[in-house]
């Protein structure tokens, strides 16, 4: 696979990541052992994006409360169900993002439980938080953090007696790493072939819902955005039929992210709308993909992992095809703002 070394994805994600279960395991278990009022996952940009899916999962399928939030709103917004006996999540793979680091130092500030997931520990958010659990290394960051929130989301939710499933996870999320890889290398072709189809094309749509909205916010903004350059919009398939329905158009590239939880036929409803209109309609739809030893109670949480590392063998594709490399920015990190 075009930059992919198939042994270090092995390592980080694989060994690496899955042997931080038994520490996360430990930090909830002394959290819920004290008792909490509420859960907030922090983040910025694509770790806000990150914190989507879990949050959707909570809502889903427990009666813990959870909320969502951006670092620099939640700060200025007087949160009226955040206090002390709240728990926050935070997620930085650098460790220093200015509005995350903040937030945590926020949260700290007035008495809350803080967590940290980072690359490297000698971070400044990694010194603030109360718990840190760090991937040890930058590359594969954002799929090691997605295993890592696996492991807290359902640690919590068992605790809460609500997550049956739990036993059967922490063997399942062994294999997700392997199943991951073979998922990737038979995808391999069609993310190059979208690529040559679309490097030159200068506007996306892209469609998700439930656990995929993050995702489908995550890649228009900050990969096609902030990486390529290319506008894109993010639209929820629930949405979509208010409004965005209006712009397609015969070569409208419309790209459907498909996963396997309750929302599916709200994507569905969008894909049979749109196969009648653009000829540029692109499916991603995680249910194509063995994951081989993955029972189908918990696809349709793995369709988190797996979808993002599909739509990272894009982004190879079209940092090569369009000769932009994925690093190069203009504003983020160059200027004051």
């Amino acid at each position: 696979m075009l930059k992919f070394d198939s042994q270090l994805f092995l390592q980080t994600v694989g060994k690496d990541a899955i042997a931080q279960r038994e520490n996360i395991e430990k930090i909830v278990d002394e959290i819920s052992a004290r008792g909490f009022r509420n859960l907030f996952l922090i983040g910025a940009g694509g770790t806000i994006a990150m914190m989507y899916p879990y949050e959707y999962i909570f809502k889903s399928s427990s009666t813990l409360k959870v909320h969502a939030e951006i670092a620099a709103e939640f700060m200025v917004m007087n949160h009226k169900h955040f206090g002390k006996d709240s728990v926050c999540i935070f997620a930085s793979v650098s460790g220093t993002t200015k509005e995350t680091v903040a937030a945590a130092q926020y949260c700290k500030d007035r008495g809350a439980t803080t967590i940290g997931l980072v690359a490297d520990p000698d971070t400044p958010l990694a010194k603030i938080v109360d718990y840190c659990i760090s991937t040890g290394h930058e590359k594969h960051s954002f799929d090691t953090f997605f295993l890592h929130l696996y492991m807290l989301t359902f640690r919590f939710m068992h605790n809460n007696r609500e997550f049956p499933l739990y036993e059967q996870f922490t063997s399942e999320v062994a294999l997700l790493p392997e199943a991951m890889l073979e998922a990737m290398e038979s995808f391999e072709q069609r993310a190059e072939a979208f690529a040559i189809r679309h490097k030159d094309t200068d506007y996306h749509m892209l469609v998700g819902a439930g656990n995929l909205w993050g995702n489908t916010y995550s890649y228009a903004m900050c990969i096609l955005e902030e990486m390529q350059w290319i506008r894109s919009k993010s639209i929820h398939a629930a949405e979509f039929f208010h409004g965005t329905l209006e712009l397609v158009e015969e070569n409208t590239s419309v790209i459907l992210l498909k996963g396997e939880d309750e929302t599916r036929p709200l994507v569905e409803r969008v894909e049979r709308f749109a196969e009648k209109i653009t000829k540029e309609l692109f499916i991603l739809d995680t249910k194509e993909f063995a994951l081989e030893g993955i029972s189908e109670e918990l696809r349709q949480y793995f369709a988190i992992s797996l979808n993002w590392a599909l739509l990272n063998r894009i982004s190879v594709y079209l940092e090569r095809e369009r000769n932009h490399p994925l690093e190069t920015r203009r504003y983020y990190r160059k200027m004051d703002y």
